[in-house]
This record gives structure tokens, sequence and C-alpha cells, in this order.
């Protein structure tokens, strides 16, 4: 039998360490597992022995942790989440899969647009095969490490992310699920959209777009800001610029805004999912991925109108569902797995 050493961390340790980080110092993290505070300084003094780090900055304003810190807390979490997922599976084992079906919580990061537009028909197709699963999305900005970094820190099972150029995070894994396209929006009706200010939001640019719009001589810098793409949309709706869209950012958009298709080399972006290695095999998450890919793979509806066709030349003609070229290449090899 395999005995514990010094060095040994136990699940309690774990737990302190991630609510000491959540809560952002020893009282509070105190309260929020119901312990007093010397119990969870004599804790983390523990851990910090056995691990041979500093892994909280101690002030009088609370405590953050170290670089080092950091670490360990993204760890805990990873760990403490499999531990839930263990009771749950073994429990699960001794019922019957067929009438039971997976169980207990299931954490998703995604990003705005598709937190909107892709998730809540998923979740609820799961839940009607799976009443025992209990979805908690949380939205992120795609920025930095965007959702990706949800999951490498222990807050989510399964990030929604896009996969074009970033580095994922060390240790997780990542498939894909379809290729978005980007349109043209612009106010319904305008007589030169080309003459336009770009109105654009910060995690639009990314290096999906970055070539193709180098080589687009009709774009100008963006000469306005936008916080998100509902923000962005608003200002186009109103009148006050054109923007580069992808197809989940357009649905229900209104009919104040014309969308137009830009032709074959149009830019794309790569949208899938992340998780990490030893959630993949788990249930729940398996459960997601089945209904995640059984949307990628048919046709989208309920598109909220047919665009108008624009023969301005901005490429081919517009397509007569905008939403119709969102889901390419399903099934295939290579990054498709």
């Amino acid at each position: 039998m395999a005995r514990t050493t010094d060095t040994d961390l136990a699940p309690h340790e774990l737990r302190i360490l991630v609510a000491v980080a959540d809560a952002g110092g020893f009282s509070a993290g105190a309260e929020m597992l119901g312990l007093t505070q010397s119990a969870v300084s004599h804790s983390v003094r523990g851990s910090e022995r056995k691990i041979g780090a500093v892994l909280f900055e101690r002030g009088r304003s609370g405590a953050r942790p170290t670089p080092a810190g950091e670490k360990a807390v993204a760890h805990a979490r990873r760990i403490l989440r499999l531990l839930d997922v263990l009771v749950a599976e073994v429990r699960g084992a001794v019922r019957s899969e067929a009438t039971q079906g997976p169980e207990g919580p299931l954490r998703i990061a995604a990003f705005r647009s598709t937190a909107l537009h892709l998730l809540p028909p998923v979740l609820q197709r799961l839940r009607a095969r799976y009443p025992g699963i209990e979805p908690q999305v949380r939205i992120v900005r795609e920025l930095g490490r965007g959702t990706a970094g949800e999951v490498a820190d222990g807050r989510s099972d399964l990030a929604i992310a896009t996969l074009d150029g970033a580095q994922l995070p060390a240790g997780l894994v990542a498939s894909g699920l379809f290729e978005e396209s980007y349109s043209l929006v612009h106010p319904a009706g305008h007589p030169a959209p080309r003459s336009l200010p770009l109105v654009d939001w910060v995690e639009n640019c990314g290096s999906y777009t970055r070539a193709w719009w180098g080589a687009q001589d009709w774009i100008p810098r963006a000469t306005i800001e936008a916080e998100d793409d509902g923000a962005v949309l608003s200002l186009v709706s109103g009148g006050h610029g054109m923007a580069i869209m992808p197809a989940l950012s357009l649905v229900g958009a209104p009919d104040s805004i014309e969308i137009t298709d830009l032709g074959p080399e149009r830019p794309t972006r790569r949208v899938g999912y992340v998780t990490t290695p030893e959630l993949a095999g788990s249930a729940v998450v398996r459960a997601l991925v089945r209904e995640l890919r059984a949307a990628g793979c048919q046709p989208r509806r309920g598109a909220p109108r047919e665009p108008a066709r624009s023969g301005r030349g901005f490429g081919a003609a517009a397509a007569a569902d905008p939403f119709q070229d969102l889901l390419v290449q399903c099934g295939q090899s290579g990054w498709w797995q």
C-alpha cells in the first residue's frame, strides 16, 4: 500500500488554498469555509512548507497568490474538481446508465456570442436527455488567455474558444467544432457603405481577421471602438458606421442592418472546445461534447431573416442565408477530431 509523504497535500488543504485565493484574504477565506483565521493561516503555512514556496503575499489589504501560488491554486481547483467527478462517476457506476445517465455540475466558459446563440439550444437538449446534469455558464471575454484560461485555472470544465493563433495554456486539449465566417454589416439602404467609419471591438481583432483586413484597401482603421459585438450592432444599426462581424454575432440582427457576404476569400475563425485530458473522459463533459458536435454538424435553423443582396463590390453576392456557410468541414480530418 502506498504511504503518504510529508509533501502530500490533503483535500482540505487544497480547499483552503482555493478559498484564500478566491476570497482575497485569510479572514475572508476562513469565513467562507466556516473555519477560524488561525486554522486557515496554519494550514497555508503548512502547505507552503510542504511545497517549498511562498504561495501568498500577505498585506493589510488581504492576501493574493504569488506566481507560484497561482499555479498551486489552479492545480488545486482542478484536483478538487476531479475528486468531485470521481465521486459522481463511481456513484453512477452502481446505477443503470440507461435510466439515470451522468449527473452533477458542468462548468462551462464561453465568449458572448456562443453563450447567447450556440449554448442555449445545446443545453436544452442536454438537460432533456440528462436531467441530472447542472450546467453553469460563465461568460468570459476572449482576450488574453480567454475562455481557455478558465479551464487552465480550474474554474471551468470545458471552454468554448476560438482556436486560431492563440497559444493554448499548457496541459489542455482542444478540438474543433465549426468554422465561422465573417460578413460586412452596415446600415440598411446606405448609398455608400465604404464611406462609413469602421466600428470594431477589441475581441474582434485576431489573427483570423488581421491578414485579410491588411489586404483590403477599402477598410479604414477602426474609428469607433465598442465594448462588445452587441454594442457594435447597435452603433451600425444607428447609422454610425460599418463593421466586419462573425456569423454568430449576427443572429437576430435587426432589419435596420444589412448583411453582405465578403466572397470566397472572406475571413473565418475556428470555434472549438477546450478541456483538460482528465475531464475529457468524464461523463458530463462527454455528454456536452456530443451535443455540441450534433449542433455543429447540422444546418442552423431559425436564422433571423434573409439578408439583402448587395452589388456594391464587396465580394460575391450575399448568400441566401448569412449562416449557411458558418458550419463547414464538420467531421473531416486534420484539426477536426
